[in-house]
Formats: structure tokens, C-alpha cells, sequence
């Protein structure tokens, strides 16, 4: 008899024998034995998670000889035959193979017709997503008003590219990536019943490179047997994987913790004799940053079998400085693709993650004390930009503040009678003008001011904001103020000097413009650049507030 694979095999046959899936399960069987059906139901997840097999249960248990039972029996002549794919009236089809629309109307001329041998006809249609559109037309009509004797089951892994037309019409199923403890237990089991001498070691290494789906574990499990002549051990699966040990991962952290270069580079020297998958080995310095992210950021979630080694890390390692190593893994992990060799690649990401932790040249322990690389960008960013601010010329128009009165309240400059030399800005600041009034008086300059009369000169284009009722409200605002009744006439035309509006432009487009030129001359900042291939976005620089008052 020729050897069946393991995926084919252990593939179950009842909603009893599914591994996973208890939402999808329960919810089927509930409707089967209400009898409760729908016409057409939709199986969406990755690949190697159920989604055909779950369809073929639900087409037997549609089609049991016994009736329509939530759990079929599998010992009848309908069960049996869609169990070796020769049941006449379940038609397969591969979407992916069969996209043009002649096909699909090929495929439906038949809806019409009873059922042969079953009670229903089910037309099972693998990576529905690959029709084309207009076999999605061509489908539409028979999905939206079938006959009661047919019934459609739809796979994808891709359920998004589905019109919504076509989903509105279909009881949706999303089916989840399987745990790896579920999958190892599942695999445990397995070899137990093919009398399979195998270590939890490798049984947990390829549940991790099955990445959730059952089917590419068993074919892993397959391979690690042939592998390994008949047994499964760790140390074996993990060459045939392409995996490092956890220690060689452990002793990498270790160094790089430490900022030894020397050590770093040793280690590669060691793990290059193993010819390893450098992208690989990224990955599992990735998901180790990650857990130590973990442990130290959410203590009380539940622990993890490696989480014992990875907590003298987490009290060694800065939060900040576990979250920059994790991002420099992935982009090293990108980065490997367009580097001349992967050796070297890998070696400057390494190499990467100790260069960050340098503080102005010297070499500095990640554990120390010097402050994180986050923290030390902001805070040359804040520097070069409050040094810029200084830099910037004195514009004509920008003017002292408001001196402060005894009990701390900013006090307008006092304004000599038949002068304009009043300090209009810090008027309104001190008089606390804002909204409309603020508006208004923003686009103004000073005209002449004499004890009870202020004239104002208002930019011809702002004309809009000298209603009666603003005017009156700044002119008691600034009477109220000033302790004598003030008479405010506003007309439009030409200041005679820059409004605090043009005055507050100037000053900002002049420290914008020396804070943008220091940033992309600072070493730091070309650093941040050439790390993760970043940006600099001038519109983002924003001058401090200090033309605002």
C-alpha cells in the first residue's frame, strides 16, 4: 500500500476531530440541528486552518444519510464517497484555475438540475477570490436567489478582494491562526498513534514554523521524520529548519547589551559556520526584543516558557533602548534583500544596534545611565531650534513685552499724548483681547492715540472684521482696561507700521527658515536619516511661540 502524507492522512473527517476553531464549529452545528441553513457560507483565513476541510464536513453532514445532523456519521455511502472525492453531487472547483466567466457559466448550467445521489448539490469553490469580475456577475443572480436544492461553500484566503455584493449574500466564517501549544499537542498526538519517537523540543520548533497553520505543520512533521530517519529530535529540526539555538540568540543579546563589538562579531563568526538564514535569525532576535518589551512594560501578563532567560535583560535594557533594537531588526530584516551579502547585512545591523547607543562618541553600556537615543534627538532637535531662534534677526516690528504691573498683571506701555508710539501689541495682550476682538485688532496699527481718542489704521483686506459690534466691544475691552473711556475709530487702509499679524509672520518664516538650515546640518539628525532611511518634513518645524503674547 503507498504511504499516505500526514496533512492527507490526519485530516479530519468529523467536526468532532477539528483542532481549533470552536467559534466556527459551534455556530454550524447549532444551525444543522435547528436546521436552521443558509444558502451560501463563506470560510475566511490563512492557509492550512480549515477552511476546506470544514467546508467537506458540512457538505457530509448536508448529505448524511441519516438526515441532516450536526455531526455526520461517516460510515454511510454519501459520507465515505466525499471522503475519497467521488460524490457526484459536491463539485469542487479551484477558482485560482478556473477565473474567466465561460467557465463560470459552464459551471452553472447545471444549478437548475436535482441533485443526483444527495439531498442537496454543493458547489465548493476554492480562493473564490480569484474570479474574475465579471464571473462574479455571472454568479450573482444564482447566489442571490438559488435554487433550495443547491448549496454553495466559498474558501478564501483573501476575503477583502470579494465584492460586497457577493459577501452581503454569504454567512461569513473567519477562521483564526492555530496557537502553536495547540498545534504541538496536535503533533504530540500524531506520533504517539504512528509510534514516532519524538522530543518536545522539536515538536514545539516546527509548531512555531507552522506560523498557525495546521497543514504546514504536519507536512514539517513529514519532513523532520524523513530527516530525521524515522524520529523527531530538536537539534535536528532546527538544522533542518534553519533555526538558531535560543542560547546563540541569548549570547547575541547578551553582547550587545554589553556594546561589545568584538563579542558581537565573534558570535556571527560562530553562527556562520552553521550557514544560517541571517533573515531568520533577525526574526528571532525581533521576537525577543518583543517578549522583553513585554516583560517589562505588562508584568502581569501571563508568562512564557522562555520568559526565565529573557528577564535579566529586561531589568539590564532601558525600555527605550529594547524598542529601538526591535526597530533596527526590522529594518535590518528588509535591508537584507539589497545588501551585497547577507553576512554583512546582518553584521551592520548588529553592529547598528551598538552605534545607537553612543552618546556623542563614546561607547556607552546600554544598561548606563546616558539618556535613551529618542530622547537624545528631541532634545538637540529643541536645541538647534531654540539656537536658531536666537540666530534669527530682530525683525523691525517685533517689540518688547508688556513690563509687568506689582501684582504680576502685564501693564501696557504708557502712550504719550498726540504720539503714536504706543506699543499696540502688548495693548491688547495686557487688555486681554481675544476671538473677534483679537481678529480685528491683529490686522491694525496705530494711527495716533491721544488720552481719550485711539485712531487705527485697518489693512484694506480685513475690512470685513470691522463690524459695529466688534469695534464697540474692543472699545470698552480697552476702556475697562485702561480706567478712562477711550473712543476707538478704525479706517481702512495703508498702516503706517506692520500690524502684529504681518510683524508675528516675519518673525516666524525668519526662525522657521534658521531652524530648518541648523536641523539639516546637525549631525544628529543625518544620523536619525541614514539609520531608518527618514525624512526630514519642513513643514513640521514649527517656530516656539514667542512672537504670541
Amino acid at each position: 500500500m503507498s504511504y499516505r502524507v500526514l496533512a492527507v492522512k490526519w485530516r479530519p473527517r468529523r467536526f468532532a476531530d477539528l483542532v481549533g476553531q470552536p467559534h466556527v464549529v459551534t455556530a454550524l452545528m447549532n444551525s444543522l440541528a435547528a436546521g436552521r441553513l443558509h444558502h451560501a457560507y463563506l470560510f475566511a483565513g490563512t492557509r492550512g486552518v480549515g477552511k476546506t476541510t470544514i467546508a467537506r464536513i458540512l457538505a457530509k453532514a448536508l448529505n448524511c444519510e441519516t438526515g441532516i445532523v450536526a455531526e455526520p456519521c461517516g460510515t454511510c455511502s454519501a459520507c465515505t464517497s466525499i471522503d475519497e472525492g467521488r460524490f457526484v453531487d459536491l463539485i469542487e472547483v479551484d477558482a485560482a484555475s478556473r477565473t474567466k466567466v465561460d467557465d463560470t457559466r459552464e459551471l452553472l448550467d447545471n444549478v437548475q438540475y436535482m441533485p443526483t445521489r444527495g439531498r442537496f448539490k454543493v458547489y465548493l469553490i476554492d480562493e473564490v477570490h480569484m474570479l474574475s469580475n465579471h464571473s462574479f456577475n455571472a454568479l450573482l443572480k444564482t447566489l442571490e436567489e438559488p435554487p433550495p436544492h443547491v448549496k454553495f461553500l466559498f474558501a478564501t484566503t483573501e476575503p477583502q478582494k470579494l465584492p460586497v455584493t457577493v459577501l452581503s449574500r454569504c454567512l461569513q466564517f473567519n477562521l483564526k491562526k492555530l496557537p502553536a501549544p495547540l498545534v504541538e499537542q496536535q503533533l504530540a498526538k500524531i506520533c504517539r498513534e504512528e509510534s514516532v519517537a519524538a522530543d518536545a523540543e522539536g515538536l514545539r520548533a516546527i509548531a512555531r514554523a507552522a506560523a498557525g497553520s495546521m497543514r504546514d505543520a504536519l507536512s514539517l512533521l513529514d519532513q523532520g521524520i524523513a530527516f530525521g530517519g524515522g524520529k523527531i529530535d530538536g537539534a535536528e529540526i532546527k538544522s533542518m529548519l534553519g533555526t538558531i539555538d535560543r542560547d546563540r540568540v541569548l549570547r547575541i543579546i547578551e553582547a550587545l547589551a554589553n556594546g561589545d563589538g568584538a563579542a558581537v562579531l565573534g558570535e556571527v563568526d560562530l553562527l556562520d559556520e552553521l550557514a544560517p538564514d541571517y533573515g531568520a535569525v533577525l526574526d528571532e532576535l525581533a521576537a525577543a526584543f518583543q517578549r522583553i518589551a513585554v516583560l517589562q512594560i505588562v508584568k502581569d501578563r501571563a508568562a512564557d516558557e522562555d520568559d526565565d532567560s529573557f528577564r535579566p535583560f529586561a531589568q539590564k535594557l532601558s525600555p527605550e533602548i529594547v524598542q529601538l533594537l526591535y526597530q533596527i531588526a526590522l529594518h535590518g530584516r528588509r535591508d537584507l534583500a539589497i545588501s551585497r551579502d547577507e553576512r554583512v547585512g546582518f553584521e551592520m545591523t548588529l553592529l547598528r544596534m551598538i552605534a545607537f547607543q553612543l552618546d556623542d562618541g563614546a561607547a556607552s553600556s546600554v544598561g548606563s545611565a546616558s539618556a535613551p537615543i529618542a530622547q537624545r534627538v528631541a532634545t538637540r532637535v529643541a536645541s538647534t531650534t531654540a539656537v536658531a531662534a536666537k540666530a534669527a534677526p530682530t525683525d523691525v516690528a517685533t517689540r518688547p513685552a508688556a513690563s509687568a504691573s506689582p501684582n504680576g498683571a502685564p501693564r501696557a506701555a504708557a502712550a504719550p499724548a498726540g504720539t503714536s508710539d504706543l506699543d499696540w501689541d502688548a495693548l491688547i495682550h495686557a487688555a486681554g483681547i481675544t476671538g473677534a476682538m483679537r481678529n480685528l485688532a491683529d490686522h491694525c496699527a496705530v494711527k495716533s492715540a491721544e488720552p481719550h481718542r485711539l485712531e487705527l489704521v485697518l489693512t484694506r483686506d480685513k475690512t470685513d472684521f470691522n463690524t459695529d459690534h466688534v469695534r464697540s466691544r474692543l472699545q470698552r475691552a480697552l476702556s475697562e482696561h485702561l480706567g478712562r473711556e477711550i473712543r476707538l475709530v478704525i479706517a481702512a487702509g495703508e498702516p503706517p507700521r506692520p500690524t502684529p499679524a504681518e510683524a508675528r509672520r516675519a518673525s516666524e518664516s525668519e526662525r522657521v527658515r534658521v531652524a530648518r538650515e541648523a536641523l539639516e546640518k546637525d549631525p544628529t539628525i543625518k544620523a536619525v536619516q541614514a539609520a531608518f532611511d527618514a525624512v526630514l518634513e519642513p513643514d513640521s518645524i514649527q517656530p516656539t511661540q514667542q512672537g504670541k503674547r
